[in-house]
């Protein structure tokens, strides 16, 4: 028998391996643990006697033993084999205040984080522009007759005044003209007699001087133009300024005189006459 309380078996065979003494076994399986080792001395020790030691009974003591061992083995592990678990520290100012602000951020409404659909861009509003309302055109001023003349009279002035307009001929030039058609023709467009040719074009009326014809009296025979051209109110217009204005000085000679210089009249003072009556159809044409 061993000092530490334990039973040795005089009849065994000595060797360490088949020692039941205290040193644990290192098979996993059948090591006990040096808790059930002390409950075990505890036990074992109250079921010693002063008998002297026989094989048998040595031998079951070893078998209860090693019985006990598996058993507290087994109670080691279910009861204190199992690691304690760490207690959880005590929470911090700090968590305490961060598990806060998370309670009260899981309490916000969070937007939707579902896909959506798309809807369809809204057409672009296209407002109408509203056209601008064309000009009217302006009604062209209706010329009354003036100075005693009648329509056909006025109208033929105003072809007059236009035609001088067109070549840029200055007022004075168009007094001259209006007072010479007016001594000449009396502002009527004449054919000629003498010239069957003429009365096939437009006319007014119709005259015996010579080849005469037109607003001017102008023969085709002095060269003047064809008498078809000159049958036409326009042209026989520039043909006479286009004589008047080769007259150096013509705007400062006294209107007879340049309407003279012009037709080479029998009648040269007949034109000054119908000066003032010139000045007057020429102001209403021109407005």
């Amino acid at each position: 028998m061993r000092d530490d309380g334990t039973l040795d078996d005089p009849n065994g065979p000595g060797r360490p391996a088949d020692r039941s003494d205290d040193t644990p076994s290192t098979d996993p399986t059948t090591a006990c643990p040096p808790e059930a080792t002390g409950i075990w001395r505890t036990r074992f020790r109250a079921l010693r006697t002063p008998m002297a030691p026989r094989p048998g009974r040595t031998r079951l003591a070893v078998a209860t033993g090693a019985v006990c061992c598996l058993g507290l083995v087994g109670v080691s592990q279910v009861g204190f084999g199992a690691p304690e678990r760490a207690a959880s520290p005590a929470p911090t100012a700090e968590a305490a205040e961060r598990a806060a602000v998370d309670a009260a951020s899981r309490g916000m409404a969070r937007p939707s984080t579902a896909p959506t659909t798309p809807s369809a861009a809204p057409s672009p509003t296209v407002t109408a522009k509203a056209k601008p309302k064309a000009k009217p055109k302006p009604k062209p001023r209706r010329i009354v007759p003036v100075a005693g003349l009648t329509r056909a009279q006025m109208d033929n002035a105003t072809q007059i005044v236009r035609a001088g307009r067109e070549m840029g001929v200055p007022r004075r030039g168009l007094v001259i003209a209006v007072a010479t058609a007016m001594q000449e023709s009396t502002l009527l467009n004449y054919a000629s007699g003498v010239l069957p040719e003429s009365q096939e074009y437009p006319h007014q009326a119709i005259g015996w001087d010579h080849d005469s014809v037109g607003l001017f009296q102008q023969r085709p025979s002095s060269g003047w133009g064809t008498v078809a051209e000159l049958m036409d109110p326009e042209y026989a217009t520039k043909a006479f300024l286009s004589a008047l204005e080769e007259i150096p000085g013509w705007q400062d000679m006294p209107l007879s005189v340049a309407a003279q210089a012009v037709q080479i009249s029998a009648f040269p003072d007949a034109y000054a006459q119908h000066e003032w009556r010139a000045g007057e159809v020429v102001a209403e044409i021109l407005g």
